[in-house]
């Protein structure tokens, strides 16, 4: 993740595909298809980091 101050602002796309590639997805599908997720999953972060009063996020 990459992280400034208190929020999270994405994902480290780079090890996001690594990743992918170690586990056989296709690269092309991950391009098409992260950044929707990511924009999603960053929301849900930022709200909970906010919900817990900006000190801490646990998954």
């Amino acid at each position: 993740m990459r992280i400034a101050g208190a929020a999270v602002i994405g994902w480290d796309m780079g090890a996001v595909l690594a990743m992918a590639a170690a586990l056989g997805v296709n690269p092309r599908a991950v391009a098409e298809f992260l950044p929707g997720i990511e924009a999603v999953m960053v929301r849900k972060v930022n709200a909970e980091i906010s919900a817990s009063g900006g000190t801490s996020f646990t998954p």
